[in-house]
Parts: structure tokens; sequence; C-alpha cells
């Protein structure tokens, strides 16, 4: 497994420390501001410099963060801290994730979690045929492997002197778990909607989470060269467990503010109006008010206004929003619920575009 050292986590983690300030040392001393640009290309795997470079950086990957999204990914490259994202679904929580892997050049590494996801799907698994095809080999050659052995004493000398390679790395399927372990130029690992898993995985998760190594009982204990930037997904449908949450920086995402959700579809949907995207955004908020089984998301303002300009529609009108409505809401029993506000919803995103 290439990107692999069996060391302990300290050795690993305090050289990589003093890596990162032989980089900033290096990069302060360059004077010329062109030749420091040079430098951070070089060197793009690295953590960013300070929170406004975060933002700049998530922007260019097509995520708008607020301050306080690109403070907690500052934070968590700087003292290597997983981050726990909670909040509703569709507000961008897996995006950050996406984003941060596109920015940074490092591969993105999925762990999609479900209920009973185990150790086989999620860390590692025994090449069980290539085991099987190995002892068949063992098996033709044993008798070239005893050689002279005479005596059974002799022969299990000479089986512990040929080397039990029957549970070696070489046999060992990894998981995306291990796999975020391998990367040699670190890597982002996504743990997805872990809410959805069962409370047993939690504790297969905190020896990674808090040192970023793994321990296999036949192999011993594997840490990671570079560590990997751990996002970890929740939708909030079961509550975690305090020695994952101790672990992580915790960031929780709701719907945004209006400006910000503006700015979000301007940069998702290409050619929309200002005039438009105001009057979306403004419209979604207000129908966030209402008491619906599941308020729209950011995601599905994105689909709303592509569907809108895919339309050519220029403003909000009643047929457009009733003809659109279930690309915004999911359940009939909310689209029966928000139809009669249509009309007044309609006429104050008009009269906010008109004032303001």
């Amino acid at each position: 497994m290439a990107g692999l050292i069996w060391t302990k986590a300290s050795q690993r983690r305090s050289t990589w420390v003093e890596f990162h300030r032989c980089r900033i040392s290096a990069a302060r001393s360059i004077p010329d501001r062109k030749a420091f640009l040079e430098f951070t290309i070089l060197t793009e795997h690295q953590p960013a410099a300070s929170i406004d470079a975060v933002e700049q950086g998530l922007a260019s990957a097509g995520y708008i963060a607020n301050r306080q999204i690109a403070t907690a990914v500052y934070l968590s490259q700087q003292i290597e801290k997983p981050i726990l994202v909670e909040g509703p679904a569709g507000v961008g929580k897996t995006e950050l994730a996406k984003a941060l892997a596109a920015w940074r050049g490092l591969k993105l590494i999925r762990l999609q979690c479900y209920e009973g996801l185990d150790e086989a799907k999620a860390l590692y698994e025994w090449k069980y045929a290539k085991q099987l095809l190995y002892t068949q080999i063992l098996k033709d050659k044993l008798g070239e492997v005893l050689g002279e052995a005479e005596t059974l004493p002799a022969a299990l000398n000479k089986l512990h002197d040929f080397g039990d390679v029957f549970f070696s790395k070489e046999f060992v399927e990894p998981r995306p778990l291990l796999q975020a372990l391998e990367q040699p130029k670190g890597c982002v690992l996504l743990v997805d909607e872990i809410d959805k898993s069962d409370a047993e995985f939690e504790s297969l998760l905190l020896e990674i989470l808090s040192d970023f190594q793994v321990t296999i009982p036949e192999l011993g204990t594997v840490s990671a060269i570079a560590p990997p930037t751990v996002i970890l997904t929740s939708n909030s449908e079961r509550d975690l467990g305090d020695a994952l949450k101790r672990r992580c920086l915790h960031l929780h995402i709701g719907f945004p503010e209006q400006r910000l959700e503006e700015r979000i579809v301007e940069s998702r949907v290409p050619g929309i109006s200002q005039t438009l995207r105001r009057q979306i955004v403004s419209f979604i908020n207000d129908v966030r008010t209402l008491d619906l089984k599941k308020l729209p998301s950011v995601s599905e303002a994105i689909d709303w206004a592509r569907v809108l300009v895919l339309l050519q529609a220029s403003e909000l009108d009643h047929e457009m929003v009733k003809d659109t409505l279930n690309v915004l809401l999911k359940y009939e029993a909310d689209i029966e619920t928000t139809m009669p506000q249509v009309t007044a919803f309609i006429g104050k995103t008009r009269r906010e575009n008109v004032f303001g």
C-alpha cells in the first residue's frame, strides 16, 4: 500500500507540522508578489494561509461560502481536525467537500453511510479469492518447501522460515477509509450522512478522526503520511455520540440569508437576470415561512432557477410558478399549502424588486 508508514501517529504529525512551518517561512521570505503566487501554486495541496484565501478558493470552485464556513475550513486545515457539518438536506454540506477537493487539487474519497455499514465496506476487506489461490499454490509447493525435513518439528521450522503472508497487506482490499490513508499527497475524505449509519459505526471512526490512523489486528497500526481533510455530514436524523463530536469541529449550515443565496444562484445558473434571481430567492424565503413537510433547500432553488431560465422567464408570474412549483416542493401536501399564497408572494417579490 503506497504512501503508508507503520509508525506512531505523533511522529507523523510532528513531521507534518515542521514541514508546514518551513513552507510558511519560505513563503514569507519571497518579496515579489508574482513569485509568491507561483510558490502558492507549487504548494496548492497545503493549507490556505488565511480565512479570506479559503473563501476565495472555494469561490473559485463554484462554492459561495459565508465567513463561518470559511473559518471552519481554515481552522480544520490548521489544527488538523475533521469538520462535522450538520444542517437540513440540500444546503451545501456535500458540495463543500467537493469544492474543497476541487480547489486544492486533491482526490475526493466518499463514503456514503447507510444502516448496517461495517468495516468490511468502510475500512478494509481480505481478498478471499486471492488467499484461496495462494493456499492452493502453497499446497502444490509444500514438498519443495519442506525439503528434506525428516521430523515434524523440522518441518514446522521450515514452514516458519518460509513466512506467513496469508494475512499480509498484499491480501488487503482497501475501502474508502483505508484508501484515504493511502494517499501520499492527502485527500478530502467525505463521510456522507453519518447519521444514517448505526451508532456502532461511530466507534470505528474514532481512531481515524483523532490520529489519522487505523489498527488492523493482523498488520498493526497504519498511519497516513499526509493527514486527509475529513468532512462528515449529518442531516440530524439521530443524535451523534459525544466521542465523535469531541473529535470534530462543529459547523451548522442552515438556509442562507437572501443576499448570499442570490450569489449562490448567480454562480450556479449562468445567464439568469438580476430581476429573476432576486424574485426567485425572495419567493423561496417566503415559502420557507410556511408550515411545510420539507422546506425548499438551496439545491432546489438552483434547480428551479435553471428551469425558469430554460423556459425563458424574465420574471415570476402566477401561471409560471403554478406550472413549475413541483420542482421547488417535493410533497403534494406542501404544494397545496403553498398554492393559495402564490399570488401574494409574487406581489411581494415584485414590490421588493421595485424598491430595493
